[in-house]
């Protein structure tokens, strides 16, 4: 089987990106996993750079687990499982160039049903005044932005004042490892955030269900803040065609210590 051609683009007067314009390709399954990479010296005709400029970027790809150098064959592009996919980079190309790739939404937004539901409950525990200030900013920004004719709020988008939401819940749990999860996840999850049907019925509803998660979290409610962020969930779900995740749920995060009783 042949290799798939070089990604189309212009040279310029700058240099181009390559390991980006690669990893675009990649990721959009121009190169599936499997397949090698066009030969150095095709890379160095296409982009008009010398093989030490095309070689670096491939290295960065092989750092970031897509790539994989074979002696005398060339590079080959890896699984999707090892890729690294919260290497801030790697995430960062995901949230730009994965939307054409289901797997991958799909994947980012069932991690998201499993964890968040729970970082929902812990920030309930654990907001301080400032935490809930900043959660509460982020609803009323969204808010704000809804109404505008640009859909803007002091120069962040609606669904950029989304994403500060919920990241505001992750740092709201006050431990470092999630807050810093919150940080390498924030493109993907505006990968999905962008990527939902946002009709005005489905934003209204959207907002509604935030609002209960944000009231859950103010009022220390940890069962309601949990069923709260599974609701916002399900609404994302339903956007973006995932609603049979929630015919068979994945098993909500459990961690030694914390008693977290099923609902019912």
């Amino acid at each position: 089987m042949s290799s798939p051609q070089p990604s189309s683009g212009r040279k310029s007067a700058h240099k181009p990106d390559i390991a980006e314009d690669l990893a675009r390709a990649i990721f959009a399954g121009e190169h599936p996993p499997g397949y090698f990479l066009p030969r150095e010296l095709d890379l160095c005709a296409h982009y008009g750079v010398s093989r030490s400029t095309v070689r670096s970027a491939l290295q960065q790809l092989v750092s970031a687990g897509m790539l994989t150098r074979i002696s005398g064959q060339g590079s080959r592009v890896r699984e999707l499982t090892d890729w690294h996919l919260l290497d801030p980079r790697v995430s960062d190309w995901m949230a730009r160039f994965a939307q054409p790739n289901p797997r991958i939404q799909r994947d980012i937004f069932a991690f998201r049903v499993a964890v968040e539901p729970f970082m929902a409950r812990l920030a309930a525990e654990h907001a301080t005044a400032a935490d809930l200030l900043a959660i509460e900013t982020a609803w009323h920004d969204m808010i704000r932005a809804l109404e505008a004719p640009d859909r803007c709020c002091e120069g962040r988008s609606h669904d950029e004042h989304d994403v500060a939401f919920h990241e505001a819940i992750f740092a709201a749990t006050h431990n470092l490892l999630w807050a810093q999860l919150s940080h390498m996840l924030k493109p993907a999850i505006g990968l999905l955030v962008e990527t939902s049907n946002h009709s005005a019925a489905e934003l209204s509803d959207s907002m509604e269900r935030h609002r209960r998660l944000m009231e859950a979290i103010r009022l220390r409610q940890p069962d309601a803040a949990e069923q709260a962020a599974l609701s916002v969930l399900e609404r994302t779900g339903l956007d973006l065609g995932f609603e049979s995740l929630f015919d068979h749920p994945s098993p909500r995060l459990r961690l030694p210590g914390v008693d977290v009783p099923e609902p019912g």
